[in-house]
């Protein structure tokens, strides 16, 4: 599966951004899908992963109640919705894939992703 994501740019704290990721190929159901993120110096770390229909959702603790990952399998497409953006949420976000396999779930190690997009900078000023 190849991954294309989409949405980034420059916007001041507070704002908010969609960030979208379309997936070629078929059997878009048999990935659970995450977003991570890589700021300058720092390790790739994850956002948010969602299982195969949408249902079970994690997020890591610094955008836990601002952001929001959801997909539509009918689309190919999993999104992330952030809100109140912060000058620490400055990054370049990957969209990633696991799978596939049979009604995956929730991916939360990077390591364990196999398909990765080629990643949008997302930039927040104070």
């Amino acid at each position: 599966v190849q991954l294309q994501a989409s949405g980034g740019g420059l916007v001041q704290a507070g704002a908010s951004l969609r960030l979208s990721c379309v997936a070629s190929g078929h059997a878009f159901s048999s990935y659970a899908m995450g977003w991570f993120r890589q700021a300058p110096g720092k390790k790739r770390e994850l956002v948010a992963t969602v299982n195969w229909n949408g249902q079970n959702r994690f997020y890591w603790e610094s955008v836990r109640g601002r952001f929001t990952i959801s997909r539509d399998n009918a689309k190919n497409t999993v999104y992330l919705q952030m809100n109140s953006l912060k000058p620490d949420d400055t990054a370049i976000y990957y969209c990633a894939a696991d799978g596939p396999m049979e009604n995956p779930g929730i991916t939360v190690f990077a390591e364990n992703y196999e398909y990765w997009g080629q990643g949008t900078q997302v930039t927040v000023s104070s």
